[in-house]
């Protein structure tokens, strides 16, 4: 089969389009013939071995997986032995990288259990657009964030997969939603539904949002986790939650540090942490039916043809995407 390797860290230009060996299922695994597969921030990290402390989960000087990708969606061709749910033929999407990656690749092989089925009216790009991002913002959303109608979010960094689905997600939730990103994805967030939208480009950002005293969030959902949580505190309300995504490893360890005691500040029953990304098949399904009722439609930037995955990951370093990029095989 075709399959676009990493042979070592480094920039889009490492990855090539090689021949290698079919996957063969085993126990309770499938083999997918990957009809699309999407670039994630974590495939991102991955091809560049950074941040450094990445590389302690995935390979010190080698990555641990030749093939990138984790958010897969195509047709199972081939079942284990202990397969019990799917059939030859299902329609399946899903994050396949709690168990193995590989979805830049003509075929992949997964467990059933990180599978589920693709609803009919959702196309194999929506599909693959979906697991990931989605479900990040489901549990940011619905999980931890406990969004009530009514309430007043803030989506930080809301132009890209994870943003565009949490906007859909708190308006369809009943939520007031402020959306912050760079000025040309504005127009995009208001059309997705964001009641209010703000340009972290300007030079007056900061002191806007911060310090004007116009501003104050029963959630805040930081996909990017550049600022720092001490600026938060002063738009968050007494009791709400300010959610991390993603972010620097500085950022990261200044929640996992400080984040109790700064809660604490705020205001009583105020949480302030980091979610912990779990990929599962109940979310899946529901992401699903979201989709099926019209409250959620992911958003997809463009598509690239699988040898051209190297020019999709240089388009995703630039951080102008406006949604999810999605590599079609």
């Amino acid at each position: 089969m075709k399959a676009i390797i990493c042979p070592r860290y480094g920039s889009p230009d490492i990855l090539q389009l090689r021949e290698v060996p079919k996957p063969v299922p085993k126990g309770n695994e499938v083999i997918v013939r990957v009809q699309a597969a999407c670039i994630n921030s974590w495939d991102w990290d991955f091809l560049r071995g950074k941040p450094l402390l990445f590389r302690l989960l995935f390979g010190l000087r080698k990555p641990k997986y030749s093939i990138l990708g984790c958010d897969i969606a195509g047709r199972v061709e081939a079942v284990g032995p202990d397969v019990t749910r799917l059939q030859l033929g299902d329609a399946v999407f899903g994050d396949i990288s709690g168990c193995t990656w590989g979805g830049f690749a003509e075929y992949v092989c997964a467990s059933e259990e990180a599978l589920a089925l693709k609803p009919a009216g959702m196309t194999f790009e929506q599909a693959a657009a979906t697991p990931q991002a989605g479900v990040l913002a489901l549990q940011g959303l619905r999980y931890q964030g406990q969004v009530q109608p009514g309430q007043r979010v803030l989506i930080v960094g809301a132009g890209g997969g994870v943003g565009t689905f949490a906007i859909q997600m708190a308006k369809s939730m009943g939520a007031e939603v402020t959306a912050i990103d760079s000025g040309p994805k504005l127009d995009r967030l208001r059309a997705l539904g964001a009641d209010h939208v703000l340009d972290y480009t300007q030079p007056d950002f900061r002191d806007t949002l911060y310090y004007s005293g116009s501003h104050s969030y029963d959630l805040i959902l930081d996909v990017v986790g550049q600022d720092s949580i001490f600026d938060y505190r002063h738009i968050l309300r007494p009791g709400g939650r300010y959610i991390m995504l993603g972010g620097t490893v500085r950022r990261i360890l200044q929640v996992a540090c400080f984040g109790s005691l700064l809660a604490r500040r705020v205001g009583p029953g105020t949480m302030i942490g980091i979610l912990a990304h779990k990929p599962n098949r109940t979310d899946l399904d529901t992401l699903a039916a979201l989709f099926e009722t019209g409250q959620v439609v992911p958003v997809i930037d463009k598509t690239y043809p699988l040898p051209e995955t190297p020019d999709a990951f240089r388009y995703f370093g630039t951080g102008n995407a406006q949604g999810k990029l999605v590599i079609t095989v």
